[in-house]
């Protein structure tokens, strides 16, 4: 699943092309995605102008003069693809029509905006802007880790109640947003901290430590066009390399980057999910 870098790359790939134009005409191939689309969203969003494109956690937000805001998320394998770009930077022919294109939007500068998704995990909602806050998925969202609300105080503040492993407290979006099983196994492997360790077994300068790399981690993938494995494209089609800077995600019983360890990386199942790590590195 995208985790924040993807969503985040994605959305500085379409926010140039939205921001400022209207929806022309909108195509929606089918009634549902993982829940059904919101009613008449063909109708709510022709003629409506883009004000903005953010993002919240894992989710794309898009702010509209008619006082709705369209919220994306991409699911298992939902891309975004530009195609027709005015501004030059994406192909210009529009491609031909392919079996998961379950939403085509025509903006009116002679962009074309697909979104293509294979298993059908994405969602999308109309909201109205003012009550965006309130909506389900948002309103139980933690603080940003990239924005100034995630410090280390209050991060502390958070794991040292919890009496979990720290890999599934960082995986809690309540905890922190945007995070997922990629970034959360390499920031702790910068960190030095076990997955399995408890978090409220974790001292406070090492929390510090830790929201420092979180951030570098995330920084790092962004800059990188986030990680492609299976399904996940850029909005130009391009693949994300971060991937091939895992330093512990999928590598195990390859030998530690660090040269000074020699030890090789484990995989342990926590809570269904596979954690990555270095047993002489991270403690």
């Amino acid at each position: 699943m995208p985790e924040l870098p993807e969503v985040e790359t994605v959305r500085r790939g379409i926010a140039p092309v939205l921001e400022g134009a209207v929806f022309r005409n909108v195509k929606v191939n089918r009634p549902d995605l993982r829940w059904p689309f919101p009613e008449r969203m063909k109708e709510r969003l022709e003629g409506a102008k883009v004000l903005a494109v953010r993002r919240r956690s894992k989710y794309i937000l898009v702010e509209l003069d008619s006082h709705e805001t369209l919220l994306i998320h991409l699911g298992m394998s939902g891309r975004i693809l530009v195609s027709g770009d005015p501004m030059g930077r994406f192909v210009h022919d529009h491609p031909t029509a392919e079996k998961h294109d379950h939403v085509v939007v025509d903006m009116s500068n002679g962009a074309r905006l697909t979104y293509n998704d294979p298993r059908r995990f994405g969602a999308m909602d109309l909201i109205a802007t003012d009550g965006l806050a309130e909506h389900p998925l948002i309103s139980v969202l933690g603080p940003e880790p990239l924005g100034n609300e995630f410090n280390a105080n209050d991060f502390y503040s958070r794991t040292s109640l919890r009496n979990s492993p720290i890999k599934a407290v960082l995986l809690d979006q309540g905890v922190v947003s945007g995070l997922g099983n990629i970034y959360v196994c390499e920031a702790l492997f910068r960190s030095g901290i076990d997955p399995r360790r408890k978090a409220n077994r974790i001292s406070k300068q090492r929390i510090e430590t830790l929201t420092i790399h979180i951030r570098d981690v995330l920084s790092d993938a962004i800059e990188a066009g986030g990680s492609s494995l299976k399904d996940y494209r850029q909005a130009d089609g391009e693949l994300g390399y971060f991937q091939h800077n895992f330093d512990v995600y999928g590598r195990e019983g390859e030998l530690c980057k660090n040269a000074a360890c020699g030890a090789k990386i484990t995989r342990v199942v926590q809570s269904g999910r596979s954690s990555f790590y270095c047993p002489k590195c991270q403690r």
